[in-house]
């Protein structure tokens, strides 16, 4: 494996990202990209020093301050000052893997040679990503619209010596790391505050992030389904090719021929059933689970474009010897489809927790809330209580962000599209849906026990095998909240284990 990723004009894909990010490679700018950068900064040094009209965010104020002309000596003190009343970010800390995708997509937007950056400030940001050197970012104070202002602010302000990084584990002053490095802070220039703040890679990071989960969830919500699917004693025949043929939307397609792939030569599914049909959750796997897939498509495109654009502003076009201040920072694209990717992602939570309460029904064969004498024991009675608890809270979390909008700065921004929150609500969703899916496994395993000495396909008996190595078959009554722990960390193992990611 290569352990350089060159940063070019080249479309950075999500895969090449993941592969960016688990293997831990650095990243180095193309020679391409260092000419684009040299030579939109230097453009920009010889505009500045030929005309003394003001040009938006480069010497005049922001916002509803844009009219407020700055002098020359002052500019370096703007952009500081900028980077400094910006950083109004609070409540938890943004995961260190979204602040790392930050750092790297923020570099991928720069490189373009429409910002106006330094090489050295560009060269920096690299720094910190190739020594893992993580800005303490926060998941609040973005509207999603002016670029991600707060969230980006505080991924600035080590450049600069102020604000907090985490080396080694450890939370210290940037200051600090630079002295440890022997590295001078950044002398900011005209517009290099505005180009680090202005621009979506808040919103961006998330998306990438949960998309590459999105992925691996829905694959497990297939095969977890799947496993439910022969425990309840369902039928294979809603999984048939020409059932899909028919309504042929491609994740429809793809979720009948995984299960079908997952069930072959299960002496469970093939053996003759007494009912004729069975319950949605079930009998619609591929409708539900294949709407999911599309949307994930839909949204993996809207961040492919997001990542390979410019979202600073105001942007610098050398051939046309034009700077213009447009609005290529505002998130309306990514807010719209991280929304849509809550609803979809919460579907599967949803639908997973109704196969969780066929099975403890009592249902075909199967013992009321799959345990040995019910009454005396409660069995996994309160495991899809859980599992509801967490579905009702998805649904709130699915509710749109992008709906909303507060108007800011003075009147000025009055039109935000609450992507940030969009994405911080998808983040927790998808987590919440983790952890959904484990409880139906841990069900879905107990149930296929009492088939037995029937047994379900060889792949799924092989997962099965490996998972009573960590999780028991449950005789009595236990304490069921470590088994579930050890089915979130199971299948996190199993996805790392399978590269789960984009399949």
């Amino acid at each position: 494996m290569e352990s350089i990723h060159y940063i070019s004009s080249e479309v950075l894909e999500l895969s090449t990202i993941k592969d960016i990010i688990f293997y831990n490679k650095k990243i180095q700018l193309s020679d391409e990209a260092i000419n684009r950068i040299k030579n939109c900064r230097a453009y920009l040094d010889d505009r500045m020093q030929k005309q003394d009209d003001p040009i938006y965010g480069i010497n005049t104020g922001f916002g509803s301050l844009y009219n407020v002309k700055v002098s020359k000596e002052n500019l370096t003190q703007l952009q500081e000052n900028l980077v400094m009343s910006h950083a109004c970010g609070i409540g938890e800390r943004v995961p260190n893997a979204v602040v790392k995708l930050m750092l790297l997509l923020k570099v991928q937007s720069l490189n373009y040679g429409h910002s106006g950056v330094q090489l050295d400030t560009v060269l920096r940001l690299i720094d910190f990503f190739n020594h893992d050197i993580l800005p303490i970012v926060y998941t609040q104070g973005s509207l999603g619209a002016s670029g991600d202002l707060a969230p980006l602010a505080h991924l600035a302000l080590p450049l600069i010596g102020k604000g907090e990084v985490e080396y080694n584990g450890k939370v210290c002053d940037a200051q600090d790391i630079l002295n440890d490095f022997n590295w001078k802070p950044i002398t900011l220039q005209s517009k290099e505050g505005l180009a680090l703040l202005n621009g979506t890679q808040f919103m961006s990071a998330y998306g990438v992030h949960l998309i590459c989960e999105s992925y691996k969830l829905s694959y497990l919500a297939d095969f977890i389904g799947s496993i439910s699917l022969d425990a309840f004693d369902g039928r294979i025949e809603p999984f048939n090719e020409l059932v899909h043929l028919v309504r042929p939307h491609r994740g429809q397609l793809k979720t009948a021929a995984r299960v079908r792939e997952f069930l072959e030569d299960s002496e469970l599914i093939s053996q003759e059933k007494e009912h004729v049909q069975d319950p949605y959750s079930f009998r619609c796997i591929p409708q539900v689970h294949g709407a999911t897939k599309d949307t994930i498509a839909f949204v993996h495109k809207v961040f492919k474009t997001e990542i390979n654009s410019v979202t600073d502003n105001p942007n610098i076009f050398i051939g046309e010897d034009k700077i213009i201040s447009g609005g290529n920072f505002h998130g309306q694209p990514l807010a719209l489809a991280l929304d849509y990717l809550k609803i979809a992602m919460a579907e599967l939570g949803n639908i997973s927790e109704r196969r969780i309460y066929q099975l403890v029904s009592g249902l075909r064969g199967l013992p009321t809330f799959l345990v040995d004498n019910p009454g005396l024991n409660s069995g996994f009675m309160i495991p899809q209580y859980t599992a509801a608890s967490i579905v009702s809270a998805n649904k709130q979390l699915a509710t749109p962000a992008s709906i909303d909008s507060i108007v800011s700065s003075n009147g000025q921004e009055d039109h935000v599209s609450m992507g940030a929150n969009s994405a911080t609500q998808a983040f927790t969703l998808i987590t919440n849906l983790k952890h959904i899916l484990a409880i139906e496994l841990f069900n879905a395993s107990q149930a296929l026990e009492f088939r037995k000495p029937k047994k379900s396909s060889p792949l799924i008996e092989s997962f099965l095998n490996a998972y009573r190595l960590e999780v028991k078959f449950l005789t009595q009554d236990d304490i069921l909240h470590k088994m579930i722990k050890t089915s979130i960390h199971f299948i996190d193992d199993f996805c790392i284990e399978n590269d789960l990611i984009f399949d």
